[in-house]
């Protein structure tokens, strides 16, 4: 649709970065609450016997969690998970596109059909790196506030915030600190980003023949 209001012309990079900032934000508050119980019940088994909520499957950790800590206790880490999720969606949507129309001028791939599957791979490659480029530092920020528990004596909490959280893991790790295990969130990413982005551009062909 942009595309068709830009008189068939490709879009900028800035609006397409914009149109993966809107859905990612969309998509996150959706997800959220689900997150918040993936972190926890991977954070649970992980942590000392005497330390874990010993949640029994999602569901219990939904439930326990509004029981216990309040509805909005769904939504802990909602910012971050939002800065982590529009991060995510221009490091995989919006460098996707860009990187297509680059990879096919090399390639010299006309794209009159669509691209090409060499410009394609290249393409999702090239997203499923910036993807997980772009979005480490949230997705960290974003799992160590869900994840916190308060302190048994005082009761506060490790962070007080999103700026609180992100001081603490430079002055504590360093500013690499935030790239902490970057390549296994990168096996993460890359496999979930190429398959996701190879499958949009044959669905999108296959639907353009049958309704077009």
């Amino acid at each position: 649709k942009l595309v068709e209001m830009n008189n068939g012309n490709p879009i900028s990079f800035v609006q397409k970065a914009l149109s993966g900032m809107a859905s990612g934000s969309i998509a996150v508050c959706i997800g959220t609450p689900f997150d918040i119980a993936l972190v926890r019940l991977q954070a649970d088994g992980m942590a000392k016997p005497e330390d874990r909520r010993n949640y029994k499957n999602v569901f219990d950790a939904l439930i326990r969690t509004v029981r216990d800590e309040g509805f909005g206790a769904l939504y802990a880490g909602l910012m971050p998970n939002i800065l982590r999720g529009m991060s995510m969606n221009v490091g995989m949507m919006a460098c996707y596109d860009q990187a297509k129309e680059v990879i096919a001028s090399l390639l010299g791939d006309p794209m009159t059909n669509g691209p090409s599957l060499p410009t394609r791979m290249g393409a999702s490659a090239t997203a499923g790196f910036t993807a997980a480029l772009f979005s480490m530092p949230f997705d960290l920020v974003k799992s160590r506030l869900m994840a916190q528990k308060p302190d048994p004596i005082s009761g506060e909490l490790p962070y007080k915030g999103i700026a609180d959280c992100a001081i603490k893991i430079v002055k504590q790790e360093g500013p690499m600190g935030f790239f902490n295990g970057f390549s296994a969130y990168y096996g993460r990413c890359a496999p979930h980003a190429m398959i996701i982005l190879l499958s949009i551009e044959s669905i999108t062909n296959a639907y353009r023949k049958a309704f077009e």
